[in-house]
């Protein structure tokens, strides 16, 4: 599957299983970033406001 990713992307510039792959990682990092506690949110820098801002951004919304 990820030589077909692969090779779709380099034909159209746009992989939708590479996509769909990144966009469920991303939801799955910003849904455990929403279980941290206080204390672990001050040991990765973030304050509650920017983890929750973080979390409840749309799944399509990837970073760069």
């Amino acid at each position: 599957m990820t030589t077909l990713a692969h090779r779709t992307h380099r034909r159209t510039g746009f992989a939708p299983l590479a996509w769909i792959e990144r966009a469920y990682g991303t939801w799955r990092q910003r849904c455990a970033l929403a279980r941290l506690d206080d204390r672990r949110l001050r040991d990765v820098g973030l304050t509650e406001a920017e983890a929750w801002a973080e979390a409840n951004r749309p799944f399509w919304d990837l970073p760069r």
